[in-house]
């Protein structure tokens, strides 16, 4: 092989990763961004295969250092731990692919690849504070046949997917590699069997259509205001206007966003027939909590983004709407799968999400919410500042959508009337699990085939 075939396939695979993934990804170039490392690594040696491979990873993540840093606050000694050590992670990982492909475990070898992947990919989901924010999953969000594999798996099966084919390709062009056949057999399996499930859920009637919900927003003024204030008194005419407009077309129900006032009493009810859900950071004698107000009920929000809530007090109980299965939650709780879950096994059919998002991630983190309402079988209704105001049904199409703007903006969509049970909602993380399992498999398969060699090696 050429001596400079591994540098282009870094530089390739970077180059993918980077349009790829990140907050605007491309997502079919998700599917083969893996690829041209991994085509490479069967060709050269051990220590050239770690590096062109680690190197890809990290060439393709560099777009979210400032992300990471400037926007989020994470300090940058966990900003450089979280880009270089995934890098180091996936260049082990093809070093696995590597040597289960010379051992002439084919197959395992395919299987080992996606498998690591999700598995690193939980472990931060359990390790870190953000949930199951850092997932390839999401960069699929508007693929409707492929987001519905997590009503089966949750992120970890689509993970798993997008993994597994340039996996399948490289270890089916690897030279002088048998079981081919076998390889191309079992992954496409797999991925049928996924799509197959996905065009069928994605293409099925649309749910019967319940109350109307209205999300409204503005990003004027930018920040939390308080609500005694002159400022604060303005902008509660404001979106008292726009609850006012949005009742009159027929909403039962309106969504503002997270932290749309700071107050230290109860916000008043909407009107006769209209409820209202606020979002406003509450002070209540010492503690402050930021709090989804919906007279009489008070959610307040549990999981917060670490250094910019640290005042805040998180909560610890589910509340649901006066009189109906709609829940309460705020913003960065919908990155944690198992919340959503506990809400939909106490018998919620829909989600009411005051949120606030930082601009550039609007995309993606509207679409983590998404993909929360598929896993759980959910509607969710998102009114966002600095955003997107989102309204999806639990197969994930987007009922209604709009960009936060200075103005006052308003999306209205009918949430459907019931929810949907899943796989992924009963049995929860059981993918990613399993993908544990199969790199116990391919690890044991390693150890066993070193002990071989040595094994040939003595007199």
């Amino acid at each position: 092989m050429n001596k400079f075939a591994p540098v282009a396939a870094a530089l390739l695979s970077a180059l993918l990763l980077h349009l790829g993934t990140g907050l605007h990804p491309v997502p079919w170039l998700t599917w083969v961004a893996f690829l041209p490392v991994l085509l490479v690594v069967s060709r050269v040696g051990a220590g050239t295969a770690f590096a062109s491979a680690s190197l890809a990873w990290l060439g393709g993540q560099t777009q979210m250092w400032s992300y990471y840093s400037s926007t989020i606050e994470t300090p940058l000694v966990v900003t450089a731990s979280i880009i270089i050590g995934t890098s180091i992670a996936f260049g082990l990982i093809t070093l696995l692919f590597r040597t289960l492909l010379a051992g002439g475990r084919q197959v395992l070898a395919t299987l080992a690849v996606p498998a690591a992947w999700v598995a690193l990919e939980y472990a931060v989901s359990l390790s870190a504070p953000h949930g199951a924010w850092w997932s390839l999953a999401y960069t699929q969000a508007d693929v409707s046949p492929v987001l519905q594999t997590a009503a089966l798996t949750g992120v970890w099966g689509i993970t798993f997917l997008l993994l597994l084919v340039p996996a399948a390709i490289a270890a089916v062009l690897a030279p002088g590699a048998p079981g081919r056949l076998r390889v191309a057999v079992t992954a496409g399996a797999i991925l049928g069997l996924a799509l197959g499930h996905g065009v069928w859920r994605s293409t099925g009637p649309a749910d019967g259509l319940g109350r109307q919900v209205a999300l409204v927003s503005t990003d004027d003024p930018p920040d939390s205001v308080e609500l005694s204030s002159p400022q604060g008194r303005e902008l509660s005419r404001r979106y008292t206007s726009a609850i006012q407009a949005a009742a009159a077309g027929g909403a039962r129900v309106v969504i503002l966003p997270e932290k749309t006032f700071r107050t230290d009493s109860p916000l008043p009810r909407g009107g006769p027939g209209v409820d209202v859900v606020v979002g406003a950071v509450l002070r209540k004698g010492d503690v402050t909590v930021n709090a989804a107000l919906a007279y009489p009920v008070e959610y307040d929000k549990q999981h917060m983004i670490p250094g910019l809530e640290s005042e805040l007090t998180p909560g610890r109980s589910l509340t649901f709407l006066p009189g109906s299965t709609w829940g309460l939650i705020i913003c960065k709780d919908l990155d944690f799968p198992e919340l959503v879950r506990d809400y939909r096994s106490r018998g919620a059919t829909a989600l009411l999400a005051p949120a606030w998002d930082f601009g550039d991630d609007a995309w993606l983190h509207s679409r983590m919410a998404i993909t929360r309402g598929v896993e759980s079988g959910l509607s969710v209704a998102r009114a966002a500042r600095g955003g997107l105001l989102v309204v999806s049904d639990p197969r994930g199409r987007v009922l209604a959508e709009a960009r936060s703007a200075k103005e006052m903006t308003t999306v209205t969509a009918a949430l459907p009337g019931r929810a949907r049970t899943t796989l992924y909602g009963r049995l929860g993380d059981w993918a990613a699990w399993a993908s544990a399992g199969l790199l116990l498999l391919g690890l044991a398969g390693l150890m066993r085939g070193a002990a071989r060699r040595r094994s040939a090696d003595q007199p």
